[in-house]
């Protein structure tokens, strides 16, 4: 484990790099609604000259799940590589007719609603007609692959994600209607804006930021008024795997505050790879590493190694299942572990025991231990990595 103490750290090198080619630069997070035209236009041009040339349209999207086109930079996370493999939609193949198709739809829908400066969610695209559509996942992975395919984030699509994150601590900002937010004001917290990007005015004189993984833990770190106590701090939580708003606010944190962003996970294959992607991203959405990731973020707990030291009892841990074992060797492989020395032992003891535990097993030491005990002790002596 690291010796240090509680200080800012440095701002990621490479996050003013310009990446138009094959990803979306950070200072490219706005584009003008005439350039998002002006791009669906050219896609819908191609399709009438292919059309008027007796040719099959065809639109050409990134294979954006695939490692291949993935390259890893410690400064980003997980980018897409320039010249990256594609594949072809194509409008005179049976498997791919209908979603060729179906992409037509929705880059109508998105150039009605920038044309008209509205904003739908995913949501509301797919209940706009369920039985076209046919489920909620086919409607984000096509508006992900739009986004891929234009280079335009997409806010810039007026395309906004459901929010399911939250947001506690010392923190006020005011929304893009003006409403002003504080939210070290009530016992709840307060949702993640649904849109990220408009928010402004950020004021805090928080220490750290904190991720926490589960809504149960978030809510008894609340309960316990934990923000306030130990030193001043934002608490946020993706419930989970986080949505695309409660990634992009905590990158927003990081660009605003510049101080140190720590995780607080189960320890568990399933918890490590939440903050990987916190941290580095994912492969689906590396075109638009440059927003998302904060390589900065620290490993804070619970650590594999945090249960011998705390003689937390194997009768209170939780025996590996095979998928567990799956996704430990998946993440064990992944390039930025090569870089984590650290992370990697901790890793090992984890696959060595084949037990993992939840962060709610500090309990058995005592009801408050790890508000009172546990995250005052890491965050004063070091104790991340």
């Amino acid at each position: 484990m690291e010796e240090h103490s509680l200080c800012p750290t440095g701002t990621p090198a490479g996050n003013k790099a310009s990446f138009r080619e094959t990803s979306l630069a950070a200072q490219e997070s706005h584009v003008p609604s005439s350039e998002v035209l002006e791009a669906i236009e050219d896609v819908i041009q191609g399709v009438i000259q292919s059309l008027a040339q007796n040719k099959a349209p065809v639109l050409t999207v990134a294979n954006r799940t695939d490692w291949r086109n993935i390259e890893f930079k410690d400064s980003v996370g997980l980018q897409m590589i320039p010249g990256c493999t594609t594949k072809q939609i194509r409008s005179d193949c049976p498997q791919s007719a209908r979603r060729f198709a179906l992409m037509l739809k929705i880059l109508s829908m998105i150039y009605k609603m920038v044309q008209s400066n509205t904003y739908a969610t995913k949501r509301d695209i797919y209940y706009s007609d369920t039985l076209l559509f046919g489920s909620q996942s086919v409607v984000d992975q096509i508006i992900n692959d739009i986004s891929c395919m234009l280079k335009i984030p997409r806010r810039s699509l007026h395309v906004l994600s459901t929010t399911k994150g939250f947001v506690a601590g010392n923190l006020s900002y005011t929304e893009e209607d003006g409403t002003k937010v504080n939210c070290s004001c009530s016992a709840t917290a307060v949702t993640v804006p649904s849109n990220v990007q408009g928010i402004k005015n950020l004021t805090s004189h928080a220490k750290f930021v904190l991720i926490v993984e589960k809504d149960a833990t978030f809510q008894r770190l609340l309960d316990d008024d934990f923000f306030s106590k130990v030193s001043p701090c934002i608490m946020i939580t993706g419930r989970g795997i986080p949505d695309l708003n409660t990634r992009l606010l905590v990158r927003k944190l990081w660009d605003s505050f510049q101080i140190p962003i720590f995780t607080l996970m189960d320890a568990d294959p399933h918890g490590v790879e939440i903050m990987c992607v916190y941290k580095y991203g994912s492969v689906s959405m590396s075109f638009e590493a440059h927003q998302l990731t904060v390589p900065s973020v620290k490993w804070l707990g619970l650590l594999p190694s945090d249960l011998e030291r705390l003689n937390i009892s194997k009768d209170a841990l939780i025996p590996f299942t095979k998928q567990d074992e799956n996704k430990l060797a998946s993440i064990k492989k992944r390039p930025y572990i090569a870089c984590q020395p650290l992370w990697k032992k901790e890793l090992e003891i984890m696959a060595a025991s084949k037990l993992k535990a939840e962060i709610q097993v500090l309990t058995t030491v005592s009801a408050d231990y790890l508000s009172r005990v546990y995250l005052p002790n890491k965050l004063q002596f070091g104790g991340w990595l």
